[in-house]
């Protein structure tokens, strides 16, 4: 049947049905606020920046956030919007004072869009302006206007107070993570020295701006103190850790630009090229970048980023009449670093023998690493450890945002995912037994490990993490005592070799049901014994309970439920608290005594019965990889 193509079929939607029904295109995706980058917290993003805004022009010193349930309160000191314009500025496409570049130099949100996409996927939105004396309130539901009024400030000082709440017909069932929202406010307060924001009644403020980032967030002592350098529209903050990779916060006007863009790639170069001319040795780029832990804050006239989240620059030059990024960058290092380095030679000093270091490390390996090369180069011809993804035969090696890699272990495991995975976005990675314990072990060893240097080349992650092929790293284990243990000799690998994989967000744990409980009319899969118990209530008497032992027992057909769209994947994320290396230590160390004291007094042994059958959660053997793990996964 031929559908009628007619007038009739041309439709033309209002401002808030659009982003409604395409809000992805506005705040990039949705997501249940289980992952920093979900749609709930760009909301929040969203209206905090129009705040930042207005202190970075010189309004207000203090903005006081405040979160109850599902609300959120934003109250600036600022200016307070023209009251003629509140209702345009929060419900008309392309409206906006930002495009005024002499009032908004170098501000965050530019198009008129952020503001109007909160108001249209809130189901209660209420903004109030107060200016001299006098206050405006504009009220929404959905983004179709319910209220407007006029009234007298009550002696409240000049500024702008936003509330919303999302709409959970958009976003179904959410939560809020009080710690993402921490770690966003503290950003912007690096970025934006002596500004106080007060959220939930805890303050957070920076003095030192990057150089605070930088020693707040270092997991370990650095090799040298800080180098804080800053220049008109530029601030850099470097040191070197112990490990390997590279570790980068970037930042455009203040935006936290978690994908890096044309300012990082300029700071990448213009390090390297600076080095080389201050030591006047040609070395390696890797050699000098190795373990490199670096902020970098510029300031750009009508900036240019790749998605409306503003995670990428794509700006080549620093404004209309500016110059390019890539000269305002370079210059800037050559000129900083340069003078930096000759008035503190130890600190020069230091850093040569790390680079130097890096070097003998690397010439070491350089024969291994070829012949690493070439197995990994047959065993992907041969596809005996990896079943790719489509979505790479169509883009190269350029990784797709959707792309996942599930790294499992044994043949019956993989075998169920491989049949139950979408082809086109999702991959598999076949372990062979329990990983190699990498702690204390150099980079030789990912070379000379079969295991690992498949994994890496599967991942393409040897020399750059800009070619990582997949968004998403999922480690996909049996949920019991040798899977976590698996989990967390992956974790050490990471850790130990590639720490950005973690940082930038990029290694999950994939949580498969423990349970299935069913009658005739229903199926419930079941992540906890709690959540098994509420099922047997739910569904009445005597109904079938079913304990996965492993992810071979599950069906594939059963299996496509759990890694689809209601994937359930925990983050294994690093904090400011985190102490690497002394995690590793005391975990995957050699200080047995000491952790045999841990294990038995922190031995936790429960047991499920099904069927009058005894089965053990937890045994004593394995009970600090499992804490460990815990650890580190939340």
């Amino acid at each position: 049947m031929t559908t009628a193509y007619s007038e009739d079929s041309i439709k033309t939607l209002e401002w808030q049905e659009h982003i409604r029904r395409r809000p992805g295109m506005y705040i990039g995706k949705l997501g249940d606020g289980t992952q920093p980058d979900d749609g709930v917290y760009i909301l929040l993003k969203e209206v905090l920046d129009n705040s930042i805004d207005e202190y970075m022009m010189g309004f207000g010193k203090r903005i006081d956030i405040t979160l109850t349930d599902y609300t959120v309160m934003v109250r600036d000191y600022g200016r307070g919007i023209p009251q003629g314009k509140l209702k345009d500025v929060v419900s008309k496409m392309n409206t906006g004072a930002k495009y005024d570049s002499k009032v908004f130099k170098k501000s965050v949100g530019l198009n008129g869009v952020g503001i109007k996409a909160v108001n249209a996927l809130s189901y209660r939105f209420v903004i109030k302006s107060i200016r001299d004396g006098v206050a405006k309130q504009v009220e929404f539901s959905g983004g179709q206007l319910v209220n407007e009024l006029d009234f007298s400030s009550n002696g409240d000082a000049n500024g702008t107070m936003v509330e919303f709440t999302p709409d959970e017909t958009v976003f179904g069932k959410f939560s809020y993570n009080q710690d993402y929202i921490e770690t966003m406010l503290r950003n912007y307060c690096y970025l934006n020295t002596n500004l106080i924001i007060s959220f939930n009644g805890k303050e957070f403020v920076s003095r030192n701006g990057l150089l605070d980032l930088l020693n707040e967030n270092l997991s370990g002592e650095p090799l040298y103190p800080v180098i804080h350098i800053k220049g008109p529209d530029i601030e850099v903050a470097i040191t070197h850790g112990n490990g390997y990779g590279e570790d980068y916060y970037t930042f455009v006007n203040g935006q936290h630009t978690t994908q890096g863009g044309t300012h990082l790639s300029a700071f990448r170069e213009a390090y390297v090229k600076t080095i080389r001319e201050f030591y006047r040795k040609d070395f390696d780029p890797s050699d000098i970048r190795t373990s490199i832990i670096c902020a970098i804050s510029v300031r750009v006239e009508d900036p240019v980023f790749e998605s409306q989240t503003k995670t990428k620059l794509g700006s080549k030059d620093m404004g209309p009449d500016g110059p390019s990024v890539t000269k305002f960058v370079g210059d800037f290092i050559k000129n900083t670093l340069d003078n930096f380095l000759h008035k503190n030679s130890d600190i020069a000093q230091t850093l040569l023998q790390k680079i130097q270091e890096s070097e003998k490390e690397r010439k070491a390996i350089s024969g291994i690493k070829k012949l690493a090369r070439e197995r990994a180069k047959k065993a992907s011809l041969h596809n005996r450890k990896l079943r790719d993804c489509r979505v790479h035969y169509n883009t190269g090696e350029k990784r797709a945002d959707e792309s996942t890699l599930f790294i499992t272990e044994g043949d019956s495991a993989s075998g169920s995912i491989t049949k139950s995975r979408d082809v086109n976005t999702q991959a598999v990675f076949s372990l062979r037994g329990k990983p190699l314990n990498t702690y204390g072990l150099t980079k030789k060893i990912v070379y000379e490990n079969e295991e690992f240097n498949l994994l890496q080349a599967a991942l393409n992650i040897e020399d750059d993490m800009d070619n990582l092929r997949y968004n998403k790293i999922v480690v996909a284990t049996d949920a019991d005592v040798d899977g976590m243990h698996i989990r967390l000799l992956l974790i050490s690998f990471f850790l130990q070799f590639f720490p950005e994989v973690i940082r930038q967000g990029h290694l999950f744990i994939l949580q498969t049901p423990l349970f299935r409980v069913r009658n005739k009319k229903k199926t419930s899969y079941c992540y906890s014994p709690d959540e098994r118990e509420k099922a047997i209530r739910e569904l009445g008497p005597n109904p079938e309970i079913t304990r996965f032992k492993g992810l071979g027992e599950i069906s594939p057909d059963e299996f496509k439920n759990f890694i689809g769209e209601d994937m359930r994947l925990d983050p294994v994320r690093l904090t400011k608290d985190d102490q690497i290396f002394d995690l590793l230590e005391f975990y995957m160390g050699k200080n047995t005594p000491d952790r045999q004291t841990f294990i038995i007094n922190n031995l936790r042994i429960e047991e499920d019965f099904v069927d009058d059958e005894r089965i053990p959660c937890a045994d004593s053997g394995n009970v600090a990889e499992a804490v460990l793990s815990d650890d580190l996964v939340a």
